[in-house]
């Protein structure tokens, strides 16, 4: 029996009654439209504890005025029909009104992760993500909560801020999910045309093509940048929002590929903004 609980309340005492047991909490935090990425996540999540929690929130915080939060793609029912068969026992399913009430004023930040690659092309992002995880973790009250690496950035700073504010939560990050073609998992790909598509296999194909070079032993990142942004602007329908090597740990750029080094990648395809990475180990 999956419980489908709708308010702020009803949330944290279901989940006080199940501490009240002795049973522990995992949570995998969502916008729903879900897809194998997500239900990969709750996976992860369903053996390490005795009770399994998605959230399904499209958070309004982390939108810009010019992004696509009323276009933002939802279909409830089949994100219910998934959640019952990985076994979650219980939705938190609220609206903006019950998680953003009149006169809310509270905001959570942090102050370097931030600053690095989406962060620069969508500034209220990541506050918002921070904010909303907060309250999250504060109604669902886990243990452990599973996110996905395809969010290389908002997984990096959900651990930092768990350290930062000492939440007694494990944080578990999730491999990315792909289509045959590589192309990784997102709910935005449902924008895309058939066009649209046959092009959005260029970020793997790019990262493919990156660490074929390192492979070789270019080591300059200028120079595997310039290669990657004339491989993807091979495509049609593209416009690149970033490509960046950075640390792993601090995301910050770096100019030689080190022995561990993070690419990672936006491109428009579209009007789907993409996201892609992987870590790039160098021999």
């Amino acid at each position: 029996m999956m419980d489908i609980l709708k308010t702020k309340a009803d949330m944290q005492a279901w989940s006080a009654a199940k501490k009240r047991e002795g049973k522990t909490i995992s949570f995998v935090p969502t916008m729903g439209y879900l897809h194998k990425g997500h239900v990969s996540l709750l996976e992860i999540g369903k053996p390490l504890s005795d009770e399994l929690v998605l959230s399904i929130f499209v958070n309004p915080t982390q939108f810009a005025p010019n992004e696509d939060l009323d276009a933002y793609p939802s279909n409830i029912r089949n994100d219910l029909d998934l959640a019952q068969q990985a076994g979650v026992t219980a939705v938190f399913l609220p609206d903006k009104n019950e998680m953003y009430g009149p006169n809310y004023q509270t905001r959570v930040s942090l102050d370097h992760l931030p600053q690095y690659l989406c962060g620069r092309s969508r500034p209220v992002h990541f506050g918002g993500v921070a904010t909303v995880v907060t309250k999250l973790f504060n109604i669902v009250m886990p243990d452990v909560a599973v996110f996905g690496k395809k969010d290389f950035q908002q997984l990096a700073i959900i651990r930092q801020m768990v350290k930062d504010l000492d939440f007694n939560i494990q944080i578990i990050g999730g491999e990315i999910i792909r289509e045959e073609d590589g192309l990784a998992m997102s709910s935005r790909n449902a924008y895309l045309t058939p066009e649209q598509r046959t092009s959005a296999v260029c970020l793997s194909k790019a990262i493919s093509l990156l660490k074929q070079r390192v492979a070789k032993g270019i080591r300059s990142v200028p120079d595997l940048v310039r290669e990657m942004e004339a491989f993807i602007l091979s495509f049609e329908h593209t416009r690149i929002d970033y490509i960046e090597l950075c640390n792993p740990r601090t995301l910050e750029p770096v100019e030689t590929v080190q022995a561990e080094t993070l690419v990672a990648l936006a491109v428009q395809v579209g009007k789907s903004r993409l996201i892609d990475n992987a870590l790039i180990e160098a021999p």
